[in-house]
């Protein structure tokens, strides 16, 4: 498997992790149980993994009223979207 392969393969399972992140949270939030903190859902936005936890808001209707997710989330996507981009373009003229 090639490093453009390996590369994907990462973002994808990265953000099904992170996807899963919010549903754990929104059942923990549901019954009453240890959460996990807001700041931590950001920096795993943040780490590329913001579109899992943008789907996961919307699916799991999870921090969808906190206008600081509202705003953060996506803008998590979008320099997540640059990173990748970025990220991509490296790899792929070193291989």
């Amino acid at each position: 498997m090639n490093i453009v392969k390996v590369f994907w393969l990462i973002i994808f399972v990265w953000n099904i992790i992170t996807f899963a992140t919010m549903g754990v949270d929104k059942y923990k939030a549901t019954h009453g149980k240890w959460r996990i903190k807001e700041r931590t859902l950001f920096l795993l936005s943040f780490l590329l993994g913001g579109i899992g936890v943008f789907c996961g808001m919307y699916i799991f209707h999870h921090k969808t009223k906190h206008i600081s997710f509202k705003v953060l989330v996506p803008l998590a996507v979008f320099t997540n979207a640059m990173s990748i981009y970025f990220l991509y373009k490296i790899l792929n003229i070193n291989h």
